[in-house]
């Protein structure tokens, strides 16, 4: 058995050599590169924009990175009169960290979904929310933010490109190195993996054992033509980690 982690770098590489070091079988494969986004420039002037008790949303640890990044080479300072929220742990901790304020996340479901069910955004009627975000995604959360009658905006901090892939000769690599367990962590990538697969081999890659980290992936999977698929509750990868390691000891 060996598993494909298809997650962006580093996190694809680093659960890759955790699992190997553990004694399971892992390959790694990213289908994108992380760059600096193109509302960058105009970070600065959004942040600015943000009063007391309004809001800053952060989707993943890509954006705080690279905002932060660009905050620091200018100099500027993150704000500490507002709210500060992040959809997962890692992106919390991590915005946490670079901020030194307090930030918010859901405890269980970390995904839109949770987010939007934290107490602190039921009432956001006129408030001003910042989302920093990469290019594309789902508009969940600041359309339902939206009908909540707050003042949404993005801030595109970093960039997914996808790499051209030879479909072809990456599944006659899979299949001799006897993939059985595929690793994807959002629904694009989720979309573009199934993509690459050339039909001929689509029967044997939906057998695959696929984990994701939230329910509505795992709808899209049963849709697409998975037919063995798990959730993990999070794209973290120690959760992940700890799951793997589970049907790694089982063989």
């Amino acid at each position: 058995m060996s598993i494909l982690i298809t997650r962006p770098e580093p996190d694809c590489h680093e659960l890759t050599q955790q699992l190997n070091a553990a004694g399971i079988n892992a390959i790694a494969q990213p289908l994108l590169t992380i760059k600096a986004g193109n509302d960058l420039p105009d970070l600065i002037n959004q942040l600015k924009k943000l009063k007391t008790d309004d809001f800053l949303i952060v989707i993943s640890v890509h954006a705080v990175n690279l905002a932060h990044n660009y905050l620091m080479s200018q100099d500027v300072c993150w704000p500490k009169n507002v709210h500060y929220i992040a959809v997962g742990h890692k992106t919390a901790t991590t915005l946490q960290r670079v901020t030194g304020q307090k930030v918010i996340s859901p405890q269980t479901r970390c995904d839109s979904e949770g987010l939007l069910a934290l107490p602190e955004l039921a009432n956001v009627t006129d408030r001003q929310i910042l989302i920093l975000r990469g290019n594309g995604g789902r508009e969940l959360i600041h359309q339902t933010l939206t009908e909540r009658n707050a003042k949404v905006s993005y801030c595109e901090t970093y960039q997914r490109t996808w790499l051209a892939l030879n479909g072809e000769a990456l599944c006659r690599t899979w299949q001799a190195q006897n993939v059985s367990t595929l690793v994807v962590t959002s629904g694009e990538q989720l979309a573009y993996l199934t993509h690459l697969v050339p039909k001929q081999y689509l029967t044997w890659f939906f057998q695959c054992h696929l984990f994701v980290p939230s329910q509505r992936i795992a709808n899209q999977a049963k849709n697409l033509g998975y037919k063995n698929f798990s959730t993990v509750g999070s794209a973290s990868n120690k959760a992940l980690f700890t799951f793997l390691s589970k049907i790694g000891s089982m063989g």
